[in-house]
């Protein structure tokens, strides 16, 4: 498929067509209220408290979600308890049948999934529809194939699942991460209490029903949604065998101490601040759609976003000419309408916190560049934004805004950018352009990142491992690195 001229991180093709809201949600059920799934089946939380879920775009509440406390959580540890001895002890053969099971329903569901997903995190529905709800089918897909072949991912090892897996989501991308957590869990043998974020729960719960409908055994797979009490609940329960974690870096720190001194594995990805960098023999327009697309991606909320660029010197003037004019085509407003760019942040809290690094820009005494068109007058909006000649010791360098925002320096010679760009506490992701090969080599060695890109940017596949260094976490998810996580290993 082509690219058109004004649109970007398309990355699988589709023949599906959108309209703007609100017909393209005319034929997606969501209930007034959801209820917690232990067990198999849909429960009230035992505190009766629930709370609203807001469409970012309209500020105006999609459904009530139940508030789990820790006896709810309690509850489905057991729920989960109970069922891993049969789960494990089914053939792997048979286990995988579910996990495609469950893969193939969310393909024929995609087009529900992609709605909700759009109209409760605010991204736009063209990434819904083309990204996230193919890649999370994708990862079920390919975790139902390793599960029968575990052997031979570890070979003359003996193998065995954890147990309990007490994994805890993040709000930016709902349904992938809950995919990204729960294929690999299951595929070796564990089961799984998963908590998503409470401003995005509403896709894993759609992902309850499909799991209700795929008859896999009842206490396999628990969802319980409320916000950090519930998550501290899952960390804290002592018969939780495994923590897996995708969120900020001061939240993960807590969990870290939370564990320590007792026999869960965890894994942690957490933020980032990733370098892109564009060298003078790059080719700029292809470089210039790759920062695009590094930052603006979901409105900027993106772990491994590419918040700091980083120009070599000789092509300053003409690289920031051509962001300028890129920032004027793109579309802000409707996450629904098929031609957006950029839809709403994904809450009040979240915009409030990318205001304030924008002043802190404006305090710094930082040039600064936003396009020339209006925000939708409704919703959680904010123009993207560049931020020129920003120094190392900048805040907006050093610290992670999860926003549209952009950060540009630039520098003269390899040595210096590597310097520049590791000069973070976050190791998670980077990028490199150039027309060389041998560069792009050097640089991926030199970077301390988890993930370093060459010529592209936030391309993700089942099959390759993803995780960080330093403050960035710990632990890979993908590929046959996402198998390990999940197993004890002799």
């Amino acid at each position: 498929m082509a690219k058109k001229q004004n649109s970007f991180s398309l990355n699988f093709d589709t023949d599906w067509n959108y309209s703007p809201a609100p017909e393209s949600t005319s034929h997606v059920e969501i209930k007034e209220k959801y209820d917690l799934f232990i067990g198999g089946k849909f429960v009230k939380p035992k505190s009766g408290k629930y709370f609203d879920t807001i469409n970012p775009a309209t500020e105006k509440s999609l459904a009530k979600v139940a508030e789990a406390n820790e006896k709810d959580v309690d509850s489905a540890v057991k729920s989960a308890r109970k069922a891993f001895k049969p789960w494990s002890e089914l053939p792997a053969s048979e286990r995988a049948k579910y996990i495609f099971r469950i893969a193939r329903l969310i393909q024929e569901r995609a087009r529900e999934f992609a709605v909700i997903e759009s109209l409760d995190g605010g991204k736009p529905i063209k990434e819904s529809r083309d990204i996230d709800i193919p890649l999370a089918a994708a990862h079920f897909f390919y975790y139902a194939g390793w599960a029968d072949k575990l052997e031979y991912a570890f070979p003359n090892r003996k193998i065995k699942p954890l147990g309990v897996a007490g994994q805890i989501i993040p709000w930016n991308f709902p349904l992938l991460m809950a995919a990204w957590k729960i294929a690999p869990a299951l595929a070796c043998g564990n089961t799984v209490v998963l908590k998503p974020a409470e401003t995005t729960s509403l896709t894993a719960l759609k992902l309850a029903e499909l799991i209700a409908d795929s008859d896999l055994p009842e206490g396999v797979v628990n969802i319980v949604t409320g916000a950090g009490k519930t998550g501290a609940a899952i960390v804290n329960h002592p018969d939780i065998d495994k923590i897996a974690f995708t969120g900020s870096t001061e939240v993960g720190k807590i969990i870290q101490r939370a564990i320590a001194g007792t026999n869960k594995k965890a894994t942690l990805e957490l933020g980032g601040k990733a370098a892109n960098i564009i060298f003078e023999d790059a080719p700029i327009d292809q470089a210039v759609e790759g920062v695009i697309n590094g930052i603006f991606f979901n409105q900027g909320h993106v772990c491994c976003a590419g918040s700091r660029l980083f120009i070599q010197e000789s092509i300053k003037d003409e690289v920031e000419k051509k962001l300028k004019m890129r920032l004027e085509t793109l579309r802000i407003g409707d996450p629904l309408d098929k031609n957006t760019d950029i839809g709403a942040i994904n809450s009040k809290g979240q915009l409030e916190t990318i205001e304030a690094y924008l002043e802190i820009g404006k305090q710094e005494g930082l040039t600064s560049f936003q396009p020339s068109y209006s925000l939708p007058k409704k919703g959680y909006y904010c123009k993207p934004t560049l931020f020129f000649d920003v120094s190392q010791s900048s805040r907006l360098s050093k610290e992670e805004i999860f926003g549209p925002v952009l950060a540009i320096q630039t520098f003269r010679t390899v040595d210096e950018v590597i310097e520049k760009a590791n000069n973070t506490p976050y190791g998670l992701s980077a990028g490199v352009w150039t027309d060389k090969g041998s560069k792009a080599f050097n640089l991926s060695s030199q970077l301390k990142a988890g993930v370093v890109w060459a010529n592209t940017f936030n391309k993700f596949d089942p099959a390759s491992p993803f995780g960080g260094f330093k403050e960035s976490g710990f632990g890979r998810e993908g590929g046959m690195h996402g198998l390990e996580a999940y197993l004890s290993i002799k």
